[in-house]
């Protein structure tokens, strides 16, 4: 079936059903309406702003916070799975915990929450006691952000879905945690469709909760890094009563459709990567979801698919209902760094006497692009700048410029010097030194091409200037409030014996991996506000505390991201401090902090509680920024 541009679109008869009811229904009411005290999605809605309109933690009383319950994740007498690292990490980063990276939902007094072992749970959302438990079958077990809500109608009652690494969709019953009547087998749809796995094995799962559209599942993907071969990161449309597949939209363009021919020759076929491993999201009202699409495979090396390789770094919209295609918008050309799309919110820019809806998303260069949400045009001058492209790689062909706003700069740190190495106590230093002499280390200029006789030490690194913590946009203040990170990865490649080009010394990161200290000068981490109105940085914080005295004010590194109230609170974990905070939204005052049983690296969460307290609550594991798992809690606080 071809639409009217000509792009094929592969929607069922059940499709066309769907789409007809979709045009008749016009402006209806959104489905996803919530209460004001829910927080119904991992961004609290599918905007992804992480605003809450709740305010009775102001600024006045936030001092008055204090811990009310705690939820222990981990069933008794079992262990949790631990995280694969390099054998560089000491033994000390190994434990019996599993790391999450889950935000809670709660829908009238009712949390619910993945965990990272095997299990969703349903918990009185005022005192933290189980309602319900799914256990997974098998070794399956649920995306480690967390799951999303559909609310249910015509017949149907509410549901929770969600993706599990093994490429199964599921739905439960809200109310009993049973598996729904009628979607897919039991509950359950197969997700890995011949279409998408491109006659091979390769994995494909889910690690981010899908967006729910009116009736509609909407589901990305995590897949493969390496080999290049391997499950397609498609984005499809499910029927949330049946599980019945509605529309899949083609992240790599197929011939015929809008944008083909990016890649040189076939080397778009079977291609792995390109996938939206974060969060869609939907604009409900205009019936338009944005697709932000990472990198495609091997994400260093683009020896074998020179071109831009679209949608590879790009935002796209598509209609919702249908997936068709509206526009898009790269931020990246032909991605041999690995920077992806990890962040993107709908946000509102007000510009003379008019507000105009938009879109600010960055890659994990921490570059911020603006766009207008409906058209796909940047609202802040973007310039295709100049990059190097001298690389000592055969076959590669670095793309000669790159997108880069003007407004506002970028927020985190782009380029390296050797006098960069950081300065303060002896043993650290001398720590990156030997760092610096054993990987061949190397100075680098914004988007340096990746070398064979050097580690290009490239900021910001694997983890991101930002990542999928995303940020939080106060629509009354107009700021958009976002963690930042400066740390490098120093990547070199080396030729594998199939001839590709890959990683010599593996996913290094620039710092010392026993203390989790970067080996450049200051700031390490920030929390930073950017005003969207007129693209201005309002304020930047450092963010946390080290427990060495000498780098006390560089701040440290963080995942996870902030949220918003109403109040002008803005609350952030993310840290490897294992400490939650509270800042002033319009100045960055730090107004509150409290320690947690472990760093908090998913997103916090408010939400009014079935006796009317506006509680706060935050999943605190660790397990992340070179630290072990060591906590099992979902913890929260309330006003005393």
């Amino acid at each position: 079936m071809a639409s009217k541009n000509g792009r094929r679109l592969r929607r069922s008869a059940h499709a066309t059903t769907m789409l007809a009811a979709s045009l008749l229904a016009g402006a209806a009411a959104p489905l996803l309406a919530q209460g004001k005290g829910d927080w119904q999605g991992y961004g609290r809605d599918e905007s992804h702003a992480r605003h809450s309109p709740l305010t009775e933690i102001t600024p006045a009383n936030v001092t008055r916070l204090r811990q009310v319950w705690s939820y222990h994740m981990r069933p008794a007498g079992t262990s949790g799975e631990t995280i694969p690292m390099p054998d560089s990490v000491p033994a000390k980063f190994r434990s019996g915990f599993s790391a999450s990276e889950a935000t809670p939902l709660v829908v009238k007094g009712v949390m619910y929450l993945a965990t990272p072992y095997r299990r969703v749970v349903a918990l009185d959302a005022a005192t933290g006691k189980e309602r319900w438990v799914f256990q997974l079958p098998g070794n399956d077990q649920p995306s480690t952000r967390g799951v999303a809500y559909w609310p249910g109608g015509k017949g149907a009652g509410a549901r929770i879905v969600f993706g599990g690494r093994s490429g199964k969709l599921f739905a439960l019953d809200a109310a009993t945690g049973q598996p729904a009547a009628g979607f897919g087998t039991a509950g359950v749809v197969d997700m890995k469709t011949p279409e998408v796995m491109n006659g091979t094995r390769g994995p494909l799962g889910m690690s981010s909760p899908p967006a729910i559209y009116r009736d509609l599942i909407i589901t990305g993907s995590r897949v493969q890094e390496m080999p290049v071969k391997g499950a397609a990161g498609d984005v499809r449309g499910w029927d949330a009563r049946t599980g019945k597949l509605v529309w899949t939209f083609h992240t790599i363009p197929q011939p015929g459709e809008p944008n083909f021919g990016t890649w040189e020759g076939d080397s778009w076929q079977k291609r792995s990567g390109v996938n939206v491993w974060t969060f869609v999201l939907v604009d409900d009202k205009r019936g338009i979801a944005y697709l932000p699409v990472g990198a495609p495979t091997f994400d260093r090396w683009g020896g074998d698919r020179k071109g831009k390789n679209l949608y590879g770094n790009s935002i796209v919209a598509v209609e919702a209902a249908t997936g068709k295609y509206l526009w898009h918008f790269q931020t990246v050309h032909h991605d041999i760094w690995d920077v992806d799309l990890p962040s993107a919110t709908l946000i509102e820019v007000r510009r003379g006497g008019r507000t105009i809806p938009a879109i600010a998303l960055m890659n994990k260069t921490a570059m911020m692009f603006i766009l207008d949400r409906v058209t796909g045009k940047p609202l802040y001058d973007v310039r295709e700048v100049p990059v190097p492209t001298e690389t000592d790689v055969p076959g590669e062909q670095p793309w000669p410029t790159q997108p880069m706003p003007v407004t506002p700069p970028p927020l985190a740190r782009t380029s390296y010097a050797a006098s960069d190495l950081v300065d303060g106590p002896p043993a650290h230093r001398a720590k990156c030194e030997k760092l610096v002499a054993d990987l061949s280390v190397a100075p680098s200029k914004t988007f340096q091409p990746l070398r064979a006789d050097s580690a290009v030490n490239f900021f910001p690194g694997s983890l991101g200037g930002v990542d999928w913590g995303g940020g939080a946009f106060d629509p009354h203040t107009g700021l958009y409030v976002i963690n930042v990170n400066n740390l490098a990865s120093p990547q070199q490649l080396a030729r594998q014996p199939d001839g590709t080009w890959g990683m010599k010394a593996g996913y290094a990161y620039f710092l010392d991996p026993e203390s989790g200290l970067p080996c450049q000068k200051g700031p390490w981490g920030e929390l930073v506000a950017v005003n969207v109105d007129n693209g201005t940085i309002a304020w930047r914080k450092v963010l946390g505390k080290n427990d060495d005295p000498a780098f006390a004010d560089a701040g440290v590194i963080s995942a996870g991201g902030p949220i918003t109230t109403a109040s002008g609170l803005t609350f952030i974990g993310a840290t490897r401090d294992a400490t939650i905070r509270a800042f002033d939204t319009r100045s960055g005052a730090l107004l509150w902090s409290s320690a947690l049983p472990a760093s908090n690296y998913g997103t916090p969460m408010t939400y009014q509680a079935a006796d009317g307290r506006q509680m706060l609550a935050t999943v605190a594991t660790g397990g992340f920024a070179f630290q072990p798992a060591t906590s099992d809690e979902v913890v929260a606080f309330a006003v005393r």
